[in-house]
């Protein structure tokens, strides 16, 4: 059995129970015949409690203003009817057992496929390990990896577009994102460049009129893909579904021009709604890009002040980097001179106290040494004794010393070459410490060896000359 609408009632019925989630076969027959067998608006009034608002009620929250009507349908396109009302409360509690015994079976049937789905994937990892099966090709496991169900969802209808559509060129082609709307949307946003969306109605009959000879018309596919982000979903999808009813999406062939808005919202610029000609298209699409110039300029001028605000930024971030370092290099530099001088300081200082601590004692030896010759010569005076007065058994000593200086004194014959030494020693007038008596006429030297003798034997009586002679 064939609808008049377009596409086999079975196929209708599968499809509104399949984005519905109503297995109740009757009960989804008497709201698809409620509303005259029309998906679109059968899906869009069970998925929402109020009718499509009017064309001027779409928010928009983007500088740019949206515009107030709608494009124009062409002449050769026919408008769909008018829906009946939707069905009323008495309707709604008369169905409200179904909707109560339908979500019971949903239920059990969910349970009974999920317990399915846990075996069959226990089994098909054990087959797998042991080798019966073979393995998932990698590139499948990548998609299931890497891309989101969104993402998933626009590649599949990229996919399954350009196999529907691809006998044209590639330039011939709008370049859908195999992207989600979100994603394709802040693309656009990043590019500065409006966000062109068709939503596909595969039921529809105009549809594959439209994307062949519209949307795949050179004219047309090189100035979208040249001026906009290109974005396209099924609404058999979730997400295309879910724009759909956004957009409020009511006639199709459906395009729709948006741009990014404020608070994570979007902008409707345009709506293009039913079939059109590759002129009408590329008319509507220029229009709204003229339309647009001013905000997109104003945006690219905003990005690029931005850009070299941020690059002013960096500027003056590395020219403080590089001042700090400077400083930070002058800081260490004065650090090492004042540790450099710090040590030379106390190294002049510990050199000084070297010396101070040399010189006291040097000075306290020198001290010791005159004491110890002061000691020395008090105790040499003492052992000479009282100077004899002349006589027969006295002998005279004439000492003559280095300087000049002649010291004269009286001793007994008797005494030996050591009183001798010992006079010179108590002296004040010589400090030196090695020396010996010499006599001139004839020389001899009267050393350690002659300090036994007396001075008459030592040839000295009664009176003698002898220089003193320091020895070196």
């Amino acid at each position: 059995m064939v609808d008049s609408a377009g596409g086999s009632v079975v196929e209708k019925l599968a499809y509104f129970q399949a984005i519905t989630g109503l297995e109740d076969t009757d009960l989804c027959t008497e709201i698809l015949s409620a509303y005259n067998w029309d998906l679109e608006l059968a899906i869009s009034s069970f998925t929402s409690t109020e009718g499509s608002p009017p064309r001027s009620s779409v928010p928009s929250s983007s500088s740019v203003p949206a515009p107030s009507g709608v494009g124009a349908s062409p002449s050769s396109s026919t408008d769909l009817p008018a829906p009946p009302a939707p069905p009323g409360l008495a309707w709604k509690l008369i169905a409200l057992p179904f909707y109560a015994v339908t979500g019971s079976i949903g239920l059990i049937s969910g349970a009974v496929g999920l317990g399915a789905w846990v075996a069959g994937s226990v089994i098909s990892r054990s087959l797998g390990v042991l080798g019966f099966l073979p393995p998932r090709r990698q590139q499948e496991t990548d998609r299931l990896i890497h891309l989101s169900a969104s993402s998933t969802e626009a590649a599949d209808f990229v996919g399954v577009f350009e196999r529907d559509f691809g006998a044209a060129a590639v330039s011939s082609r709008p370049n859908f994102a195999a992207v989600g709307f979100m994603e394709a949307l802040q693309r656009s946003q990043r590019e500065l460049k409006l966000m062109f969306v068709y939503l596909h109605s595969p039921d529809h009959p105009d549809v594959p009129i439209f994307c062949a000879e519209c949307l795949c018309s050179e004219l047309v596919a090189s100035f979208v893909n040249e001026n906009f982000v290109c974005w396209g979903g099924s609404i058999r999808g979730s997400e295309g579904f879910k724009m759909s009813n956004s957009l409020k999406a009511s006639r199709f062939p459906f395009c729709a021009v948006v741009m990014a808005s404020t608070n994570h919202r979007i902008a409707l610029l345009e709506q293009i709604e039913g079939l059109k000609s590759p002129e009408e298209m590329l008319a509507i699409l220029q229009r709204v890009v003229e339309e647009s110039t001013a905000s997109l300029v104003a945006l690219r001028l905003e990005a690029e002040e931005r850009r070299n605000n941020l690059r002013l930024r960096e500027e003056q971030d590395a020219a403080y980097r590089m001042a700090l370092e400077a400083d930070q290099a002058r800081e260490r530099q004065r650090k090492e001179e004042q540790e450099r001088l710090e040590r030379e300081v106390g190294e002049t200082e510990r050199k000084r106290l070297e010396e101070e601590r040399a010189q006291e004692r040097a000075a306290h030896e020198a001290a010791e040494r005159e004491a110890a010759i002061i000691r020395r010569r008090q105790e040499k005076a003492v052992s000479l004794g009282p100077e004899p007065t002349k006589g027969p058994n006295v002998t005279q000593v004439l000492l003559r010393f280095p300087t000049g200086e002649r010291k004269e004194r009286r001793f007994d014959s008797s005494a030996t070459i050591q009183a001798l030494y010992d006079y010179v020693d108590s002296l004040d007038c010589f400090s030196a410490e090695k020396y010996s008596l010499v006599s001139n006429f004839p020389r001899v030297a009267y050393g350690p060896e002659k300090f036994g003798l007396s001075l008459k034997d030592a040839g000295l009586h009664p009176q003698a000359s002898l220089f003193v002679q320091i020895e070196s």
